[in-house]
């Protein structure tokens, strides 16, 4: 069975380097790196009432992993200002939570620049965020700032498919 349904003739599976990040529907600049999607389901073990000596094993709590995105740093504010939804210099009273959590779009693309799959992260929001990394003036590196998202969840957009290539 071929790997690809409608370019049978692919045999390699896609690059990881060609992606984008879309929060509040805006591609993020200079986005380098995004952890995995990444979930996790707990094992509940059960003895039944006909055969005590057998264990069964049942489906528990499922977990989403915190995902980490990572940039270089620039003037654009759109990780700081999320960040600071859901807490601030100013303190508690001048906080609002109205709009910390938000859907964010991993799309990714082929080498032709074309989207061949985009997944929907649910209702993400900041528990670290990183705004310059250590300075150190003896370092040849770039400055990188990084984001920590907790989510609920992920689900593939199955409006997206594998597009014809030439």
């Amino acid at each position: 069975m071929p790997q690809f349904s409608v370019n049978t003739h692919r045999f390699d599976p896609y690059r990881n380097f060609k992606f984008k990040i879309k929060i509040d529907g805006q591609y993020v600049a200079g986005l380098s790196k995004c952890s995995a999607l990444k979930k996790s389901t707990e094992m509940t073990e059960w003895w039944g009432d006909v055969d005590y000596a057998t264990s069964r094993k049942l489906p528990g709590k499922t977990k989403y992993e915190a995902i980490t995105l990572e940039a270089g740093v620039t003037h654009d504010t759109t990780f700081e200002d999320w960040a600071h939804k859901v807490n601030n210099i100013q303190g508690a009273a001048a906080m609002s939570l109205k709009g910390f959590r938000k859907d964010i779009t991993i799309d990714v693309f082929n080498l032709q620049g074309k989207k061949v799959l985009s997944y929907i992260v649910h209702r993400c929001w900041v528990s670290e965020y990183q705004a310059l990394p250590e300075l150190d003036v003896s370092a040849n590196a770039v400055m990188i700032q990084h984001i920590k998202l907790e989510n609920e969840g992920w689900e593939r957009d199955t409006a997206v498919t594998e597009p014809t290539e030439n």
